[in-house]
């Protein structure tokens, strides 16, 4: 493991963690949203690669970055692994997990600090994260991220969603460095997020700390990565449903999400385009789940009668 450190000589209030796998170039303009903060809390960034295929650009040593800066490559062993490791690697008294692909509002880390210094009972926050309006697939997910998010607030402000595209905790609520499960290749938020349910202490849900997440692909490409992501899920879905907790919408619920969307399709000036968006990416990805399904009930009855 390499390792390329800016040291700061003050211990920081924010841990800035973001995992790369070739991610350069949406990760530079992630920098500099952070570069922009205003009035923010002193902070550092911790910058893992987790094995790029390409060594970590000019940029990420030229530039000069008001905040230090710590860039560590990893052999690929996934992202949970990756933001484990700089949660070790880290000084911070709260730790912040973005993405690469993320854009920070200008005031984000200020109202995130204002949050956690009102809220010292609460351990974890939640961002409220929001699309990129420049495109149709970006418009679809701005689409589904405020309706979920509004109607997953509780009336306390707690919120049942947990995404790592804008996510905070006290390091002081942490018992260990690993709290992301390094076998859940993708959906280990949701894990996250069913270790905290059983626990009591759901995100408090910060509406003023805006993280936009951007999508840079085309819809058929979303469709691909959608199909794949469920696959990859699984195996964190199945360790979210031995722990009896229960995450997944059911018929109705869906149901109900897709006509408050179809609502605010409209009232958001996103277009009805934005919701076919939406609705097709939420049928392939049922589709995809019910495929995942039958194939693992099969490998499972097929594993009974060779043991048989």
């Amino acid at each position: 493991m390499t390792q390329c450190e800016h040291f700061s000589p003050a211990a920081p209030q924010f841990s800035v963690v973001i995992a790369v796998y070739n991610d350069w170039i949406p990760l530079e303009e992630c920098l500099h949203s952070l570069n922009e903060q205003i009035s923010p809390p002193h902070f550092e960034v911790i910058v893992v690669d987790d094995g790029s295929s390409d060594g970590s650009p000019e940029y990420l040593r030229s530039e000069s970055y008001p905040f230090s800066l710590t860039v560590i490559r990893q052999p690929h062993c996934g992202i949970p692994s990756a933001r484990n490791v700089g949660i070790r690697n880290s000084k911070g008294s709260v730790l912040l997990f973005v993405d690469a692909d993320c854009r920070l509002e200008r005031n984000c880390l200020a109202a995130l600090g204002n949050a956690i210094s009102r809220a010292p009972q609460h351990g974890c926050f939640q961002l409220r994260l929001t699309g990129d309006r420049s495109t149709l697939v970006g418009r679809g997910e701005e689409l589904r991220l405020s309706t979920f998010q509004s109607l997953m607030t509780q009336p306390d402000n707690r919120i049942r969603f947990l995404n790592t595209a804008g996510f905070a905790i006290r390091r002081s609520r942490i018992n260990n460095d690993e709290i992301f499960h390094p076998g859940a290749l993708r959906g280990e938020d949701t894990l996250l997020l069913a270790n905290l349910i059983q626990m009591g202490k759901l995100p408090l849900f910060v509406p003023d700390a805006v993280v936009k997440h951007s999508i840079p692909l085309s819809f058929m490409r979303c469709l691909y990565k959608d199909i794949r992501s469920v696959y990859l899920e699984g195996p964190a879905f199945d360790m979210v449903e031995s722990k009896g907790v229960k995450l997944r919408l059911t018929h109705r619920e869906r149901l109900r999400l897709l006509a408050s969307m179809w609502k605010a399709a409209k009232r958001n000036s996103l277009g009805y385009s934005a919701w076919f968006v939406v609705l097709i990416r939420q049928a392939f990805q049922r589709a995809a789940t019910f495929g995942y399904r039958c194939l693992r009930i099969g490998t499972g009855a097929v594993a009974r009668e060779t043991l048989n």
